[in-house]
């Protein structure tokens, strides 16, 4: 068993827009790191398939999907997404949500131990009925509810440590107890949700933790926020499986956010969540690219993920 790069070539051929911080090179940027890095010799690289309309369809409306085929068919500018979409965004947000099921699919079958999905268009700010903050379809939910309804399992979590708050992934498990949500996000940014009394409703009630960051929060705020309140959360959770939003754009060097993140903040979130999965879930563990606007910075913290994640790997066999 190892660690799985699920990506697709066509996921550059998004174009946001000239001067758009989502750009193509951040791909470009995590896997030129990764050509002169020796992890490179421990990762499997799979080619993402496409996503179904029926994958789609467990998380997303159907008129949504159909406004979003003849927006995109049209080339045109999607306000709500904050970005340029054409013909190519539409096939490249169709691979990066089947490359998040690919990924769990195989890890369910044993086939690799954990995964790394580098894919764009990102995923966690789209709701059930909208596209958002430059995401298109919501990936992380998407292989949630693939989880759930075709591998049968019951508890999953989903740990974003982006700069800004999941709120499409929280909305659409927010009634729900078999998705336990944890953000660490910067207060007071876009989108604007993801307070600390935001837990859930219903059934869901308790299983959302939201815990905003302060402007110039860092490393021991972050590592704290996952040590000491998701570990001891996920001890009463028990989760099956983990999957990760890992946004890189609560680096210090970002240019989107004020928090003061390091490479080695970075390196022991991952690790502690890598922890959970050990612990409660057989290590079955799927990370999702979201944000990361400073390309130098992005690629050496996933490589550094990469590195977590497939050390963890050699020492599973």
């Amino acid at each position: 068993m190892s660690t799985g790069f699920f990506s697709h070539p066509l996921c550059r051929k998004h174009n946001p827009g000239p001067g758009h911080p989502e750009r193509p090179e951040r791909l470009a940027a995590i896997e030129n790191a990764l050509q002169t890095s020796p992890i490179r010799e421990r990762i499997i690289f799979r080619t993402a398939p496409k996503a179904t309309d029926q994958d789609l369809r467990r998380v997303h409306h159907e008129g949504f999907l159909e406004e979003v085929n003849f927006l995109c068919q049209s080339s045109t500018y999607f306000p709500s997404m904050e970005a340029e979409v054409n013909a190519a965004t539409l096939e490249a947000a169709y691979l990066a949500a089947g490359a998040g099921i690919a990924a769990v699919q195989a890890v369910m079958k044993g086939e690799l131990t954990n995964a790394f999905c580098a894919v764009r268009p990102p995923g966690h700010h789209a709701t059930a009925h909208q596209s958002m903050g430059f995401c298109l379809f919501n990936n992380v939910a998407i292989a949630a509810a693939h989880l759930m309804e075709r591998e049968g399992l019951s508890r999953v979590l989903v740990a974003d440590w982006d700069l800004h708050h999941g709120n499409g992934t929280q909305d659409i498990f927010y009634d729900s107890s078999r998705i336990f949500y944890f953000s660490t996000h910067q207060w007071g940014i876009y989108p604007g949700s993801g307070s600390a009394d935001e837990t859930g409703s219903g059934e869901g009630r308790g299983f959302t933790l939201n815990r905003p960051l302060m402007m110039g929060d860092g490393d021991a705020e972050i590592v704290a926020a996952f040590e000491e309140e998701l570990k001891p959360a996920m001890e009463k959770f028990q989760p099956e499986f983990v999957l990760v939003s890992a946004g890189f754009d609560a680096h210090a060097l970002d240019p989107l956010g004020s928090l003061s993140v390091t490479d080695e903040g970075f390196r022991r979130i991952a690790t502690a969540t890598r922890a959970i999965a050990e612990k409660h879930a057989h290590g079955r563990l799927v990370v999702f690219l979201e944000g990361g606007y400073n390309l130098e910075a992005l690629g050496r913290c996933v490589c550094d993920l990469l590195d977590v994640l497939s050390s963890y790997s050699h020492s599973r066999k």
